[in-house]
């Protein structure tokens, strides 16, 4: 068994970083409280850190993590009150003025979806049912794209569900509200890990296009979208 040793190093790195010489902005966040800008929800996978990937300090971002990123509709917001309770504390307590689903390739969640397995004991069941908030993604991508692989499935279902997730976002009433008076933007990300970029749903297009490119041009895995 691996011990914690790595993240005890981390967390001195961050005191000498945050808490030694430089601690004037955690002062701050302590005397004024947190006035985070984005609301981000990610997901829970290891190689998807928020903080990580946008480069951000404390106080910057509010986070909620859970299984492919997703945001359960209004009518079963009592269903799946962690992720709801901490939708709505960052909206209308901390008044966020983004709000961001990011998804990301090779999302275990999305490929146990598109699997489509009956849970066979209490762990998988809870899987399903909290997956389940994405079946229409799911039955989307297998209506569109019966004959393709079912790597290239995955990846459309990963784009797909987090349309779902923005979708149900404006479901919420205190969200729709503020969204049409212009205080709440709603974002839909997507990590690349493949080509190291970040794209960015647009409505115009109807597409994730490309937001942040790599400009390292690394090369391609066999997973990429140029194979999809």
């Amino acid at each position: 068994m691996r011990d914690v040793g790595k993240f005890l190093q981390g967390f001195r790195r961050f005191q000498q970083h945050y808490l030694g010489e430089q601690h004037a902005l955690f002062d701050q966040l302590l005397t004024e409280g947190q006035r985070p800008r984005a609301l981000m929800i990610a997901c829970c996978d290891s190689r998807c850190d928020p903080a990580l990937l946008t480069d951000c300090e404390p106080g910057d971002m509010f986070v909620v993590r859970n299984v492919a990123n997703l945001v359960p509709p209004y009518d079963q917001a009592r269903l799946f009150a962690a992720t709801s309770s901490a939708i709505a504390f960052a909206v209308s307590s901390l008044e966020v003025e983004h709000v961001i689903i990011m998804g990301h390739a090779h999302c275990g969640g999305i490929q146990a979806l598109m699997t489509h397995k009956t849970p066979e004991n209490d762990e998988s069941k809870l899987i399903s049912q909290w997956i389940g908030i994405a079946e229409s993604a799911r039955e989307q991508v297998l209506q569109q794209l019966p004959n393709k692989t079912p790597e290239v499935q995955a990846h459309a279902c990963e784009q797909a569900s987090i349309l779902i997730s923005l979708e149900n976002l404006r479901s919420y009433p205190w969200i729709s509200k503020r969204v049409e008076l212009g205080k709440l933007a709603l974002h839909g990300w997507y990590f690349d890990m493949d080509k190291g970029e970040l794209l960015q749903y647009q409505q115009e297009s109807g597409k994730f296009e490309v937001l942040v490119a790599n400009g390292d041009k690394r090369p391609i895995s066999p997973f990429s979208s140029s194979k999809r």
